[in-house]
């Protein structure tokens, strides 16, 4: 299976695209940006709740019908030869388990298991997600190979993973830790985040992108180190059920045709 990349500039030119970023890979935006940007929720508080509650066959459900929407012809192409989804259904069972089964002497059995399960993933896909992450549903993960995912990194609902991404500890002083991003997240192929750091709903890493500081919502953040080149969004590369009709979605996509 195969991540829809569109053709063409992945963000509309902004002034953020020529001041000089700082040694520290920091992602900068333009004063009239940020007063629209500013506007809109970097990340969805409502994405908490509920979440967890969700039902196990639920979550595989939603990750699975991603790949539908990407335009995958049928199940069998889904759950047979995608790679991506394989990763994802033992990471929602390892955090399902992982999360609910509190038996001391079971838990470690159930453990192990998980770590067993996780590290054949690893071997045969080249995608790390251990079961301690907290992803919402719908995660489509484009194509496999050197994905790594932090085990206290966060992730939203609806969100894109490319080939070769990192979302891992960096950072340094208050920025030290691991990231947040928001629902409708995408990333591009071998894009690095770090540090404790927010990447707003509706944001756009492109490809090769280091990302080291925040990124807005619907900002579109690209080099190496990062910075804000524009705030199309994402609303071209994440495509799920509903998704005319989100009304998550809906807002800042009606405010970037203005």
């Amino acid at each position: 299976m195969g991540m829809q990349i569109q053709a063409g500039a992945w963000g509309e030119p902004s002034n953020a695209s020529s001041p000089a970023a700082g040694d520290s890979g920091g992602v900068t935006a333009s004063s009239g940006e940020e007063h629209a940007l500013s506007q809109k929720s970097a990340v969805s508080p409502a994405r908490e709740s509920g979440r967890r509650d969700e039902p196990l066959s639920r979550l595989i459900y939603l990750d699975y019908r991603r790949y539908r929407a990407a335009g995958a012809r049928n199940a069998f192409s889904v759950i047979v030869f995608t790679q991506g989804f394989w990763a994802s259904t033992v990471f929602r069972v390892s955090h399902w388990a992982l999360t609910r089964w509190r038996f001391p002497g079971l838990r470690t059995v159930v453990k192990a298991g998980c770590i067993i399960a996780q590290k054949f993933i690893e071997i045969i896909t080249g995608i790390c997600i251990p079961g301690r992450c907290d992803i919402g549903p719908g995660l489509y993960v484009g194509h496999f190979g050197g994905i790594f995912v932090d085990a206290q990194a966060r992730i939203g609902a609806n969100c894109n993973l490319a080939q070769g991404v990192t979302i891992g500890e960096g950072g340094r002083g208050e920025l030290h830790g691991r990231p947040t991003l928001g629902d409708r997240v995408h990333i591009g192929a071998n894009a690095v985040i770090l540090g404790k750091i927010t990447i707003g709903n509706d944001a756009v890493i492109g490809p090769g992108a280091v990302v080291m500081n925040p990124v807005p919502a619907c900002g579109v953040a690209m080099g190496n180190p990062a910075r804000v080149v524009g705030n199309s969004g994402s609303f071209d590369f994440v495509n799920y059920d509903g998704m005319q009709n989100d009304p998550a979605r809906k807002r800042p996509a009606e405010h970037e045709k203005e």
